[in-house]
C-alpha cells in the first residue's frame, strides 16, 4: 500500500478534530443543528487553516442520515460515499484550471437537477477568486436565487479580488492563522499516534515555521520524520533538514557584530554556509531574532507574544540588555532590506556579507541612525584614551579626538547626544603651511557646514597674512548678506572646529567684509612700525594718529 502524507492522513472528518477555528466551528453546527443552513458561503484566510477541510465536512453534515450535534456520523452510506469522493451529490471544482464562463455555465445547467440522494447538492469551489470576471457574471444570478437544495462554498485566500456583488451574497467566515502552541498539540497528538518519539523544542520549531498553517507544519514534520526514519526527532535534526540556524549562532553572531569584529562575522558566515544552511532562511529567522529583541526592550510583558521557551527567554532578556532600541532598529531596516533583495538576486551570499558589514560599520550609511551609532562610537574610542582621526570621503565627516575630547560628526556633538561634552583636546597652533593647506581644502571644510551658513559661506574667501604668524584665517565677504556673520563667535568656532578635525591643528576664525579688510591690514602695518622702532632704541613707544 502506498505510503499517505501526515496532512491527508489526519485530515479532520468531523467539526471536533478541527483546530484553531472555534467560533466558525460553533456557528456552522448551530446552523445545521436549527436548520438554518446558507445557500452560499465564503471561506477567506490563508493557506493551510482549514477552508477546504470544513467545506467538506459541511457537505458531509447537511447531507448526513444521522447527524450528532451537527457533526456527520461518518458511518451512513451518504457519509461514506462523499468522503470517497463518489457522491453526486458533492462537487468540488477548482477554480485556478477550471475559470472560464463555460465551467460556470455547466454549474448553472447541473443545479436544475436535484441530488439524487440526501437532502443538498453541494458545490465547492476552491480559489473562487480565480474565475475570470465573465466567470463571476455567469455565476451570479445563481447564486442570487438558487434552487432550495443547492449550497454554493467558495474558499480562497485573496477574498480582496472577489466582486462585491458576490461578496453581498455570501456569508463570509475568515480563517484566522492557528496559534502555535495549538499546533504543537496537535503535532504531539499525531506523533504519539504515530509512535514517533520526537521532542518538544523540534515541534515549537516546526510550529514557528509552519507559520499558523496546520497543513505546512504537518508537511515539514513529514520531510523531517523521513529523513531520520525510526531515530528519535530532535531540534537539532529539524535545523539540519531545514537548513536553519539554531538561536545559540545568532546569540554569537550579535555579539561579534557589537564588537564591530568583521572577520569574526564573516568567518562565522563561512561555516554557516560550509554547514549547508539555507541564506534565505538565514535572513529572516535572524530578522525575526532582532524583532524578539526589541519587543523585549519595549516592554516588559512580551512573554506570551515571543512564544519562546523560559531557557530562551532568559537568554534573549541577557542579549537585549546589552543593544540599544535604535542600534535594533537599524539592523531590523537593514536585515529587512536585504530580504527583498535577495528574492531576485542570484549572489544572495555577496549581498549577506554587504548587509553584515553594514552592521559592523555604521559609517558606510547616512541615516540618522547610523550616524547616531558612529557618533556612539567615536566616544566609547575616546572614553578608551584612543586617539581617533580618520575620514569618511563617502560622507564628508571627520573624526579628531582622542581621551577626554569632544567629538563631531556631520554637525552632531557629545552634548546633543544627551552625554555631557568633555573639554576639547589641546592643539598645535597652525603655521602658515597649515593655513595654506586650509585654503586648499576650503570647499571640503564648507560641505561640513549647513543651511543658510553654508550658502553664504560659498561666496567668502579665505585668507591669512603671512607676514603675521598668529594661527589666524580670515574669512572675507564680498557682499552684505555676511553681514549676519561678523563677530558671530558661534559660528567661527563651528569652522575651527571643522578645521581642527581636519588639519589636527589650532586656527583661529576671524569672519570680516571685504571692505574692512584694509583696516586689518593698516593695524598690522602699524603694530610692525611700532615692534620695528621698539627693537631699534629699545625702549617702549607711543604714535599718536
Amino acid at each position: 500500500m502506498s505510503y499517505t502524507a501526515l496532512y491527508r492522513k489526519f485530515r479532520p472528518d468531523s467539526f471536533a478534530d478541527v483546530k484553531g477555528q472555534d467560533a466558525i466551528v460553533r456557528t456552522l453546527k448551530n446552523q445545521i443543528k436549527a436548520g438554518r443552513i446558507g445557500h452560499a458561503y465564503l471561506f477567506c484566510g490563508t493557506r493551510g487553516t482549514g477552508k477546504t477541510t470544513v467545506a467538506k465536512i459541511l457537505a458531509r453534515a447537511v447531507n448526513c442520515e444521522h447527524p450528532i450535534d451537527g457533526n456527520p456520523c461518518n458511518e451512513c452510506e451518504t457519509c461514506r460515499a462523499i468522503a470517497a469522493g463518489t457522491s453526486m451529490n458533492v462537487i468540488e471544482i477548482d477554480a485556478a484550471s477550471n475559470n472560464g464562463v463555460d465551467n460556470i455555465r455547466e454549474i448553472r445547467e447541473e443545479v436544475a437537477y436535484s441530488p439524487t440522494s440526501g437532502k443538498y447538492k453541494v458545490y465547492i469551489i476552491d480559489e473562487v477568486h480565480m474565475l475570470s470576471m465573465g466567470a463571476f457574471n455567469a455565476l451570479l444570478k445563481t447564486l442570487e436565487e438558487p434552487p432550495s437544495y443547492v449550497i454554493f462554498i467558495l474558499a480562497t485566500t485573496e477574498a480582496h479580488k472577489i466582486p462585491i456583488t458576490i461578496l453581498s451574497r455570501c456569508q463570509r467566515y475568515d480563517f484566522k492563522r492557528i496559534e502555535r502552541t495549538t499546533i504543537v498539540e496537535r503535532l504531539q497528538e499525531l506523533m504519539d499516534q504515530e509512535h514517533v518519539e520526537v521532542e518538544e523544542k523540534a515541534l515549537r520549531y516546526i510550529a514557528k515555521k509552519g507559520d499558523g498553517s496546520m497543513r505546512d507544519a504537518l508537511s515539514l514534520l513529514d520531510q523531517c520524520i523521513a529523513f531520520y526514519l525510526g531515530e528519535k526527532l530532535t531540534y537539532e535534526h529539524v535545523l539540519d533538514v531545514l537548513g536553519a540556524v539554531d538561536t545559540d549562532e545568532f546569540s554569537c553572531l550579535l555579539r561579534e557584530i557589537l564588537d564591530n569584529d568583521v572577520t569574526k562575522v564573516i568567518l562565522h558566515l563561512e561555516k554557516l554556509v560550509m554547514q549547508g544552511r539555507e541564506l534565505t532562511q538565514f535572513v529572516t529567522d535572524f530578522t525575526w531574532y532582532l524583532r524578539n529583541l526589541l519587543l523585549l526592550k519595549s516592554s516588559d510583558n512580551m512573554e506570551d507574544v515571543l512564544d519562546v521557551s523560559a531557557e530562551n527567554l532568559q537568554q534573549l532578556k541577557e542579549e537585549a540588555a546589552m543593544v540599544r532600541d535604535d542600534t535594533l532598529m537599524r539592523y531590523i531596516r537593514v536585515f529587512s532590506e536585504l530580504q527583498n533583495q535577495m528574492k531576485y538576486a542570484s549572489a544572495k551570499r555577496v549581498l549577506l556579507e554587504v548587509a553584515l558589514i553594514k552592521l559592523c560599520r555604521p559609517q558606510m550609511e547616512n541615516d540618522p541612525l547610523s550616524l547616531l551609532e558612529r557618533v556612539r562610537s567615536l566616544e566609547k574610542k575616546m572614553s578608551e584614551g584612543v586617539l581617533v582621526r580618520a575620514e569618511d570621503p563617502g560622507a564628508g565627516m571627520t573624526y579628531f579626538g582622542g581621551a577626554g575630547a569632544g567629538s563631531r560628526s556631520g554637525g552632531t556633538t557629545a552634548g546633543e547626544t544627551g552625554e555631557p561634552l568633555a573639554a576639547p583636546l589641546k592643539l598645535p597652533k597652525a603655521a602658515p603651511a597649515d593655513l595654506q593647506k586650509v585654503v586648499g581644502m576650503w570647499k571640503s571644510i564648507l560641505s561640513q557646514t549647513t543651511g543658510r551658513f553654508r550658502v553664504v559661506l560659498a561666496s567668502a574667501v579665505p585668507k591669512f597674512n603671512t607676514e603675521k604668524d598668529d594661527g589666524t584665517l580670515y574669512v572675507v565677504f564680498s557682499d552684505f548678506l555676511g553681514e549676519t556673520y561678523i563677530n558671530n563667535r558661534k559660528k567661527e568656532e563651528e569652522l575651527e572646529q571643522i578645521i581642527a578635525g581636519r588639519t589636527g591643528k589650532q586656527v583661529k576664525v576671524k569672519m570680516i567684509l571685504q571692505a574692512d579688510e584694509h583696516v586689518e591690514k593698516a593695524q598690522l602695518a602699524q603694530i610692525q612700525v611700532e615692534d620695528a622702532l621698539e627693537n631699534l632704541i629699545h625702549a617702549d613707544i607711543e604714535i599718536e594718529d
